[in-house]
């Protein structure tokens, strides 16, 4: 999420210890937060490259940042830097413990790693965070899938009852096995949405439905369908750059 990255500077604790007359450690924490502001707005204009390198300085002065841990590893993994996102993450972790049950962030890059059995339990913990996600049932279906097969995954799909979001519990019927990618695009389609939310809406269809492809092993529909979400659908998110980044991987892979 774009703009989640500023948010997260107004909550920020840079674990710094200051005692009277420090001014050099005053100092420093003073340049740490001027440069995590700076490095949440490069990444909120999409400039991934500039923001690690402001969170890297951060942490050379304050290396007990979580906040730049997981703005590190969001954009990371944004620059197609899968192995260092998954570096950054695990830190954060280390760092604030208590951050673990809501990095769903982790789960798809563990995911990416290859890292599937991580994956899995990742997204099972983010389950007991926010038991309405269709999303995090999905991914949590892709980890399993990719060692254990389809059928497995399906079984132990997680439950969810109610996401709201249009198309997202058509997709998860199609994951269930119940619901066709057919029905996932009339969903996406249905009533008037304006055109803002069916660009949304038809986003979030393309990437499920271009990954259920892929899980299916029907690669030429995987990457058609990840390059409309990518594309043509795409939305400034942090599911967004998911999209594209795995459209990219499909698009530079061997055949």
């Amino acid at each position: 999420m774009r703009h989640f990255a500023q948010l997260m500077i107004g909550i920020a604790t840079l674990f710094v210890g200051i005692d009277g007359g420090a001014t050099g450690q005053v100092r420093a924490a003073d340049d740490a937060t001027a440069l995590l502001r700076e490095a949440a707005a490069l990444a909120d204009q999409g400039k991934s490259t500039e923001a690690i390198e402001r969170l890297t300085r951060v942490l050379k002065l304050e290396p007990n940042s979580a906040s730049a841990y997981y703005l590190r590893g969001r954009e990371n993994f944004r620059g197609g830097q899968v192995a260092a996102s998954v570096t950054d993450f695990e830190k954060l972790i280390e760092l604030a413990p208590r951050r673990e049950i809501s990095l769903w962030e982790l789960g798809i890059s563990y995911y990416y790693a290859e890292q599937y059995a991580k994956g899995a339990r990742q997204f099972e913990l983010y389950q007991t965070y926010h038991d309405s996600d269709v999303e995090n049932a999905v991914w949590r279906y892709l980890c399993m899938a990719a060692t254990e097969g389809r059928d497995k995954a399906r079984a132990k799909l997680l439950p969810i009852a109610n996401d709201p979001r249009v198309p997202l519990m058509e997709i998860y019927a199609m994951y269930q096995g119940k619901a066709t990618p057919e029905d996932v695009f009339a969903a996406a389609r249905r009533g008037d949405p304006t055109p803002e939310a069916l660009r949304s809406r038809l986003f979030y269809a393309h990437l499920y439905v271009g990954l259920f492809h892929e899980a299916a092993g029907q690669r030429e529909k995987a990457k058609t369908h990840l390059a409309q979400a990518a594309g043509e659908y795409k939305i400034d998110h942090y599911m967004g750059d998911v999209a594209r980044v795995h459209a990219e991987r499909l698009a530079k892979a061997k055949e």
